[in-house]
């Protein structure tokens, strides 16, 4: 095996989990996002990927899609507003939804923004930025693009621990509110569990922050706008699904709730605690 060597640190070794993901959906017969960029991105990575196993993967994809739902439905109401990712890793969410006017910011650690500059350029309308979604240095950059604001975190926070969270969560309220903020929250069960994931077991790091109601949140000042499971997607991103995951996930939830449900994507809305 030949190509790009990395140089991440445990928590930048977790973005090489979605990317797979997103290749291993891409070369089957029924894409969800058909992401061909992943696979290139694969390619070019000196790396053994196939240590990544199990449902994790195809469920890391239907994740991607329900983000890329409150993305696109943002987008529909505010077509040059700004979209902000804090954790983007390797993402391609820019240009899977680019409409052509949305101003785009992908932000994450150094390691991961350094690897990203060797796959990606920055534009007029998409740039990147190397810094923390804990620290505030950055904000003046989006605070200059257009408004209205949508941040999206994907399998991010959840490797932080509380008052880490809090702390990004409550600062975005304080110089963004009204803004929308979309992340995942991992229950207990979740977190206890993380081992036994075939991928996850593969990575250093570990998920710490624990939620099992994200209700809990507006505490901090976030108000809950929506949450959504692997069981029940938005209506329009549903139809995009294969019938037999869409059924069975709904057959799981039903049957096995606490196993679906320990993992909640949500949409908030930011405001003053």
């Amino acid at each position: 095996m030949s190509g790009i060597g990395l140089e991440l640190g445990d928590v930048g070794e977790t973005l090489l989990i979605p990317l797979y993901a997103r290749a291993c959906d891409a070369s089957s017969p029924r894409p969800v996002l058909g992401d061909r960029r992943a696979g290139e991105l694969l390619d070019a990575i000196d790396y053994d990927f196939s240590r990544f196993r199990g449902s994790s993967l195809s469920g890391s994809v239907f994740r991607s899609s329900i983000f890329d739902g409150w993305v696109a439905r943002f987008l529909r109401e505010h077509p040059g507003g700004t979209v902000v990712e804090l954790g983007t890793g390797l993402n391609t969410r820019f240009d899977r939804l680019d409409n052509g006017t949305v101003h785009w910011f992908d932000l994450d650690l150094p390691d991961a923004i350094a690897l990203r500059r060797r796959f990606f350029s920055d534009s007029d309308r998409c740039r990147m930025i190397a810094g923390s979604a804990s620290h505030t240095d950055w904000f003046d950059k989006v605070a200059a693009s257009p408004p209205p604001y949508l941040f999206v975190s994907e399998a991010v926070l959840i490797y932080l621990d509380d008052a880490a969270v809090r702390r990004v969560l409550t600062q975005l309220c304080s110089r963004f509110s009204g803004s929308l903020i979309a992340f995942d929250t991992a229950g207990k069960r979740m977190i206890a569990n993380q081992d036994r994931n075939r991928s996850l077991a593969q990575v250093s790091a570990r998920l710490q922050w624990v939620c099992d109601n994200p209700h809990d949140i507006e505490r901090w000042g976030p108000e809950l706008l929506d949450t959504r499971t692997l069981a029940t997607p938005q209506p329009e991103i549903a139809k995009t699904w294969p019938p037999q995951r869409r059924y069975g996930m709904s057959l799981l939830a039903h049957l096995a709730p606490p196993i679906v449900n320990t993992y909640k994507f949500n949409l908030f809305k930011l405001a003053t605690p």
